[in-house]
């Protein structure tokens, strides 16, 4: 079972990712990224590693993943 320590609050993701929380809204309502939920409370929770990757995919030069010849 997952510690909830793993996971960040909305507003911790936002304030992680550098995007506001109704953008995170957005983003886990258009399964874009995971979302889980507090058991107890049904509070938005996001695993941090999901976060990680997704910081890590963004930090990838466009020209790589596309195919095309930098400038």
């Amino acid at each position: 079972m997952p510690k909830l320590s793993q996971y960040l609050t909305i507003k911790e993701a936002a304030e992680y990712l550098g995007v506001s929380q109704n953008t995170l809204r957005n983003w886990g309502r258009d399964q874009k990224i995971p979302m889980h939920r507090n058991p107890i409370n049904g509070y938005r929770l996001f695993r941090k590693s999901d976060l990680d990757e997704i910081l890590n995919a963004t930090g990838q030069p466009v020209t790589a993943k596309y195919g095309t010849k930098p400038r």
